[in-house]
């Protein structure tokens, strides 16, 4: 993710919706969710709201992923 010059929790969370240690079927899931936080990230100023923001999408991400793991 692009977060040069940005506030270190806008930085610290972005880590988060890395993707390319995922298996290629996760990948396809998670990849959406990285583009939405790169695109807020592009477009908001640093700040509470972005951070959680940010937070509650990684929060939906997970789920997604989880979501598509096969059962158990």
């Amino acid at each position: 993710m692009n977060v040069r010059g940005r506030h270190p929790s806008t930085v610290a969370i972005a880590r988060y919706f890395e993707y390319d240690h995922l298996p290629p079927f996760l990948q396809a899931v998670s990849k959406p969710s990285a583009d939405l936080a790169q695109t807020m990230i592009d477009a908001l100023p640093d700040g509470t709201e972005l951070t959680v923001g940010l937070r509650k999408l990684l929060e939906a991400k997970d789920c997604f992923v989880r979501a598509a793991l096969p059962p158990t």
